[in-house]
């Protein structure tokens, strides 16, 4: 790293802590009262004998705060209450509770950028976020074979094709099925003939019966081929006219992977065809171990891709698995989504949202007025334009950027949500020295 990366790095690595130090600047020791400089900094007194003190443009009433009450006179705040003087605070404070924070002056929040705003009311979901993997729906997707082995004739689809229910796909002759359309022919002269006969009474009742039972069942082979009662008909009375077998789709949908290729010979249960309904598509999803007890069939799993910035596709969780992974400790889950444009493919990844509760009418702050101290969520609540409270709050749902709380503000109470830094960085800065001289 040369000397000026090194300049330019050690100059963006102190600048939170000169922005955090201008606004702790200290009030000039000449506003102090004459004999009251005993800690040479902080000065502790009761509000009625420091009314008078340099309070930093706040009203009487704030300033007094009550007869009686310990003021810090460097920041015109309650001892007990100043975040500054008292950093250890932090962690002793409940949800609704605050620390103080008064900067140098009444424009250093404004310098370093800080922008307040009203919480909003709104609607948010609370979910389990996870990842996912489309797939073709697999109780909308088959393989269509040859269901006898022959010479193909013709292919009527084509990779893309579309097709309806029971449309032919392909063309089949198969000697098998020469056979059977030979036999249902030569068991259907042998009925006429035997019913005549029997009308003359030349011939028995029994032979008349052997010859409908052959029938039949020289019929019910070419109807396990696919051939309806009309063809088996038809092809009676054309005996010499070639018969081609044809190949249909059992349900409508696009046709994904073709292997048919006219003229080649195929065995029985060969696969032709692959056919799918994408008018839904599965979402493979997997669950964290930790969340498996917030999830449930039925539940509405939003997804969101890449290739759709912006758009959110909706689905319904349908099955979770019955095991967890032993390396990942995720479930396996699957959620049954909507199709009905065709965009969403196979294999694509999404970010996925399991929505397990829906909160109406929440108050809503973004992600960036959220700080951590002590481990805790705070919120910089605006009390002046020198002042703000460090509010210990609770944090409901989460998405899409912001976050709902659920106790701890007012929806009528103004928020630092940008630029929030330089505050936290006044209120813990008295770590390094810069705090109360004498607690």
């Amino acid at each position: 790293m040369n000397d000026t990366m090194m300049k330019t790095f050690d100059k963006l690595m102190i600048l939170p802590l000169i922005t955090a130090l201008g606004l702790l600047s200290a009030c000039s020791k000449s506003d102090e009262p004459a004999g009251n400089n005993e800690h040479d900094g902080h000065n502790h007194a009761p509000a009625a004998a420091t009314k008078d003190a340099h309070d930093h443009g706040k009203p009487d009433n704030e300033a007094a705060a009550g007869a009686g009450t310990m003021m810090c006179l460097e920041h015109n705040v309650p001892v007990a209450e100043c975040g500054i003087c008292k950093p250890q605070l932090v962690a002793t404070l409940k949800v609704g509770e605050s620390a103080k924070v008064r900067l140098a002056s009444g424009d250093s929040a404004a310098i370093a950028g800080v922008e307040t705003a009203l919480p909003t009311v709104g609607n948010i979901a609370d979910g389990v976020e996870c990842y996912a993997e489309l797939t073709f729906n697999q109780n909308k997707l088959a393989q269509i074979a040859a269901p006898v082995g022959g010479i193909i004739q013709e292919v009527i689809a084509d990779l893309g094709t579309r097709v309806a229910e029971k449309q032919a796909v392909a063309k089949i002759w198969s000697a098998a099925i020469a056979e059977s359309v030979a036999k249902a022919v030569l068991t259907h002269q042998t009925l006429d003939r035997e019913r005549k006969l029997r009308a003359d009474r030349v011939t028995s009742e029994k032979d008349l019966q052997q010859a409908e039972a052959e029938h039949r069942t020289a019929c019910q082979q070419l109807r396990t081929l696919g051939f309806t009662e009309e063809q088996i008909d038809a092809l009676s009375t054309r005996p010499q006219e070639q018969v081609l077998m044809e190949v249909r789709a059992p349900f409508a949908g696009e046709i994904l992977e073709r292997t048919a290729v006219r003229g080649a010979l195929v065995e029985a249960g060969k696969p032709l065809f692959t056919l799918a309904d994408r008018s839904t598509m599965w979402a493979m999803l997997n669950i964290p171990e930790a969340a498996l007890g917030r999830v449930k069939e039925g539940q509405t799993v939003e997804l969101s891709f890449e290739s759709f910035p912006g758009r959110i596709f909706t689905g319904k969780l349908t099955w979770i698995g019955a095991e967890v992974d032993d390396k990942s400790r995720m479930a396996r889950a699957r959620a049954e989504v909507p199709n009905p444009e065709g965009i969403l493919k196979a294999r694509m990844f999404a970010q996925a949202q399991i929505l397990t509760r829906t909160a109406e009418g929440a108050l809503l702050l973004p992600h960036s007025a959220i700080q951590r101290l002590e481990g805790k969520p705070f919120v910089f609540v605006k009390l002046a334009d020198d002042l703000f409270d460090a509010r210990a709050v609770r944090l409901g749902a989460s998405f899409d950027g912001r976050v709902e709380i659920t106790a701890g503000l007012k929806p009528h109470e103004t928020v630092a949500v940008n630029h929030v830094f330089p505050l936290k960085s006044a209120l813990l800065i008295s770590r390094l020295g810069a705090g109360c001289a004498d607690d």
